[in-house]
Order: structure tokens, then C-alpha cells, then sequence
């Protein structure tokens, strides 16, 4: 079994990217050969700073390597650093129906939200097929949200291998993550750097309690009962506490007399306790740069190899040979 996973360089990886895809991306090392790439192709979507997006890149590697991702387990690569995908996505864009992209609700949304309406918004879901088809990958982990490219892939490749008669590229199966926490903003909302309501995963101590601290609650005071089962700070204590401790603070707020500040102070010691360790592992890849750029150089060796090897069979096919 390959897996696939990939994720774009936006800013500063939070929360709900770790609990979203990180962690689960990284549990993933050991179920099958895992192939993680960080996505500088696609986010040119939304890009218009270079600097902005070479910072965020390696903000990703640092982030992947400090959270457990192990080179020897996955292949760990810039998407650009493969540029056979770009060639192929033209190949793969032949057998891509108008209607078929037209459907894709993530161009509607992009540009309901103020993005401007370029080609490559709209063709996203081809180089998405490239990222898949190149590797040969059998199995994609995905959101609700992207099955439906995952679904387009299919599609393409199915009428990519009709055309030349034979089988170019592996069918791949998605597999939505239906075990993954929603992890909620401080407002409230899902954590999205698009609301504004994010808790940065590696923010320095200090500035981590500072976001906690404004987590929205109800009006309850010191003294009142409260229900942990609609508190924004209690479904985040539950992701790093051990089911005895969630236990515990669940029944503090039951009894009373237990005021969300208390909560919020035992929020950021168990965020602390999991997340410092990591922090200082990330500040030590921060100054070794080499080890990072051959992690990143030694992903894509492997990953360009077999893209090639797919390529090369697809041109051949086609009749470019």
C-alpha cells in the first residue's frame, strides 16, 4: 500500500492542523510506505509573496520533522522539486472533461471568498491528480472536503487508461479521516488561519497562554456549574489530557466553585507538557540547516524516480517516446 498526503505552506502550522492531518499523516508511517509532500505548486493559488512562501516551506519541514515524521519511514519532499507533475498534469488535462472541473465546489468557494479566478485555481484538481497518479499511490487520507478530488482523479485516470488501452496509472481509494477531532478556534469556530482563531503550534510560551486566555466562554461565574460538553476550552484540554485528567476537569465544572481562567491555566500546562519538547526539537532543526535540506533533497531523489518511471510510461503511450 503507498499513501499519499500533501499540505500547503499557508503560515504558521496551529492546532487544527495538527490534530486535522499532522498526527494522523505521521501515524500513518506505520501502515504502509507514506509519501508526505509539502505543496508550494498548489499554494501559488493564493501566493503572491516569494519570501513569504519559501519561509512557510521550511516552516512545514521544521514543523513535520520536530512533530515525529522520519525520513526513513516516509518520503518527505517540496511538490516543486518533482517537476515532472507539471507535465503530466498537461497530459492529464486531455482527458479532463470542461463539465467534470466546472463541479468542483473548492473553485466556487475559493472565489466566493475573493480570490481571483485564474486558470490555476480552476485547474487545481489536475495537478491534485498529477500529485496522486505520479506515485502510483493506492490510498489518499483526506478531509470530507477533498473527497471530491479525490473522486475527479479517479475519474481521469480511468479515462487516461481507456485512451491508450492500457493501465498508466493505479485507481486510487480515498480515506476520509472520520476519527479526526474538530478542533475549535478561540472564538469558537473551527481553527482556521482564515478566521483568525488559531493557537500556533510551536508559539513561544508566553504568547501560547495570551491566545488561550481569549478563548470565548459563557457569562457563568466562579462559583456556577458548567457544562464541559459545550466549553470551547474543555474540547481542547481533551486533546492533550489523559482520560483521567479530561475526568477530572469535567467534574470541577460540574461541582462549581472551578472558573474558566482555572481551566484556561490547565489548558496551556498540558499544552505545554506536549508541545516544549517539540519546540525545542524544532529550535535545533532550525540550526541544521543541512540535515533539513537533505531530508528534503533525499525525499525528492525518491519521489522524482518514480514520477519519472510514470511519466515515461504515460509519454510513451501517447506516443511522445
Amino acid at each position: 500500500m503507498r499513501i499519499l498526503s500533501g499540505i500547503q505552506p499557508s503560515g504558521r502550522l496551529h492546532l487544527g492542523n495538527y490534530f486535522g492531518m499532522m498526527k494522523p499523516a505521521i501515524d500513518l508511517q506505520e501502515e504502509g510506505e507514506t509519501y508526505l509532500f509539502i505543496a508550494n505548486y498548489h499554494a501559488l493559488t493564493s501566493f503572491r509573496d516569494a519570501e513569504a512562501l519559501r519561509q512557510g516551506t521550511r516552516d512545514v519541514a521544521l514543523d513535520f520533522l520536530a512533530c515525529g515524521l522520519d525520513p526513513e519511514k516516509t518520503v518527505f519532499f517540496r511538490q516543486s522539486d518533482v517537476p515532472e507533475v507539471t507535465e503530466l498534469t498537461w497530459l492529464l488535462s486531455m482527458v479532463t472533461p470542461m463539465g467534470l472541473l466546472e463541479r468542483c465546489h473548492s473553485f466556487k468557494d475559493k472565489t466566493a471568498r475573493g480570490f481571483p479566478a485564474t486558470h490555476a485555481l480552476f485547474s487545481y484538481p489536475v495537478l491534485m491528480a498529477a500529485d496522486i497518479l505520479a506515485y502510483q499511490s493506492t490510498l489518499v487520507p483526506v478531509g470530507q472536503d477533498q473527497k471530491q478530488h479525490v473522486e475527479v482523479t479517479r475519474d481521469i485516470a480511468v479515462k487516461f487508461n481507456n485512451l491508450c488501452g492500457q493501465d498508466i496509472f493505479t485507481i486510487p481509494e480515498s480515506s476520509i479521516r472520520t476519527n479526526v477531532a474538530v478542533v475549535p478556534g478561540i472564538d469558537g469556530q473551527k481553527m482556521s488561519k482564515s478566521y483568525d482563531n488559531t493557537i500556533e503550534l510551536f508559539a513561544e510560551p508566553k504568547a501560547a497562554r495570551k491566545q488561550m486566555m481569549r478563548i470565548v466562554t459563557d457569562s457563568k461565574g466562579l462559583e456556577d456549574a458548567k457544562d464541559p460538553d459545550t466549553c470551547n476550552v474543555y474540547a481542547l484540554y481533551r486533546l492533550f489530557a489523559t482520560e483521567e485528567a479530561q475526568a477530572e476537569m469535567a467534574q470541577r465544572y460540574r461541582d462549581g466553585g472551578y472558573g474558566y481562567g482555572d481551566a484556561k491555566k490547565a489548558l496551556h500546562e498540558a499544552f505545554l507538557e506536549v508541545f516544549e519538547p517539540l519546540r525545542e526539537k524544532r529550535a535545533a532543526l532550525e540550526k541544521d540547516a543541512a540535515y533539513v535540506d537533505g531530508v528534503l533533497d533525499a525525499g525528492a531523489k525518491k519521489a522524482r524516480a518514480l514520477a519519472t518511471e510514470t511519466l515515461g510510461n504515460a509519454r510513451t503511450a501517447l506516443g511522445l517516446d
